[in-house]
């Protein structure tokens, strides 16, 4: 059965650090692919996902616009990140391990998710829904983006772990009937 992401009920958001005291929060807002999510066997699910690493938000401007540059993500040159899955490890109590490529800035890496199944459930407009939570955490520096500045207390500005949280609703797609020939 195919499923179709609803982009309007997930998310692709991370943390990182800031001057060793708080944490920075941000989104992607353009992002989508596919998700072959096999119900009857989840081991073959496969998830492909491209994200416009230009989108990225963190609610300030001059921040995103730094992030943007080739201090960081380098969007000119790299206006993708992507995720491109490469096995499933099921765990129990609707857990599994996605392990996956994870390409930022032209450097692709192995990361696996821990991935959270929350269940299903049918809409009042009659389709069914497919929760899942997924988080990791990553060394941004194992994918080039070490900018950084020395803080006068000791420190860094920016941290090198990256926490990213993703929450994904899927939605079955009715398949078109075949015509009898």
């Amino acid at each position: 059965m195919p499923f179709q992401i609803d982009n309007k009920h997930s998310e692709i958001q991370f943390s990182v650090r800031h001057m060793m005291v708080s944490k920075v929060r941000g989104v992607f807002e353009k992002w989508g692919g596919v998700v072959a999510l096999d119900l009857a066997n989840p081991a073959n699910t496969t998830v492909d996902i491209t994200i416009d690493a230009a989108s990225i938000n963190t609610k300030d401007e001059q921040r995103d616009g730094h992030l943007r540059s080739p201090d960081f993500l380098n969007v000119v040159q790299y206006p993708a990140i992507t995720f491109k899955s490469t096995k499933v490890e099921l765990g129990g109590d609707n857990t599994a391990k996605l392990h996956g490529d994870l390409t930022i800035a032209g450097v692709s890496k192995p990361v696996v998710l821990a991935v959270e199944y929350q269940g299903n459930a049918k809409s009042p407009w009659g389709t069914v829904s497919h929760g899942f939570s997924a988080s990791t955490k990553i060394n941004r520096e194992d994918w080039g983006l070490t900018w950084n500045a020395a803080l006068e207390t000791g420190g860094w500005l920016v941290g090198k772990d990256i926490q990213i949280d993703i929450e994904m609703e899927l939605v079955e797609v009715a398949e078109p009937e075949k015509v009898a020939a």
